[in-house]
């Protein structure tokens, strides 16, 4: 288990408490206008929009706003329109980031993205300056109290995982994009259930991180996250368990 996945995991745990008070559901509710936008209100031929109803009911929001977004994205009802938008950059210590947005307004997001980057000492960089270091994967997280470390591999293995990893007490799957849904459905069949499950971007090559990087890189990524306009970070860190856990409450928002 790398520490970038491990603290993944912890920011969407984070997130669904969040949730609950509405902090995310802005997040949210732009995949899920844009997903339909642009490929139709129907989740049976969109996979996008399955996936962002998946994560939306994950974060326990309530159908009629599910229903109301994808309505908006479809045009059945009135809505903004969002741009999405990808900002590349580097973090202290060379850490790659990749930052997506979904946005009504680019400059705006443009300039906050950019003032944080350099408050934190980092910069950004030109398109295609980091995107190189990443692929697009489906990540999944299962805790290892929920399953078998043989079955959690039979499983994911059978289904068409690219590898498995154990580490941490919890299980990584990483999978190609177009064999997440198979295996997602494969764990929920047999009742397994998943701490983190998202198509992502998956860095290649990750930067290990002592404690005082951490901090620095954990602070930017977490400013970036907590912009409305911010969808996800991709970063290349990896970070021991053993330090994340140490400054996991001084990090975060």
């Amino acid at each position: 288990m790398s520490g970038h996945s491990k603290w993944a995991t912890i920011k969407r745990q984070k997130a669904k408490v969040d949730a609950q008070r509405g902090k995310t559901f802005t997040k949210l509710i732009r995949e899920l206008v844009t997903a339909a936008r642009e490929g139709g209100g129907d989740p049976g031929s969109n996979i996008r929009l399955r996936t962002a109803i998946q994560t939306a009911r994950d974060s326990n929001m309530p159908k009629e706003n599910i229903d109301r977004a994808i309505k908006r994205g479809t045009g059945e009802l009135p809505g903004v329109s969002y741009e999405s938008a990808t900002f590349e950059g580097y973090a202290a210590g060379g850490v790659a980031l990749l930052v997506n947005t979904l946005t009504d307004n680019r400059n705006r997001t443009s300039a906050e993205i950019r003032h944080l980057f350099t408050r934190h000492g980092g910069h950004l960089g030109e398109p295609g300056s980091v995107a190189y270091m990443f692929d697009k994967k489906g990540v999944i997280v299962i805790e290892a109290s929920q399953a078998s470390e043989d079955r959690v591999f039979e499983i994911a293995l059978e289904s068409g995982a690219d590898d498995v990893r154990a580490e941490g007490g919890q299980f990584e799957i990483v999978c190609p994009p177009d064999r997440f849904e198979a295996i997602r459905q494969t764990f929920a069949n047999e009742k397994i259930p998943c701490q983190l499950a998202e198509v992502s971007l998956y860095p290649k090559n990750t930067i290990r991180l002592e404690r005082d990087g951490a901090m620095k890189v954990l602070k930017l990524v977490n400013e970036l996250e907590d912009l409305d306009d911010v969808q996800n970070v991709a970063a290349n860190f990896d970070i021991p368990e053993e330090i994340l856990k140490t400054i996991e409450g001084e990090v975060g928002s």
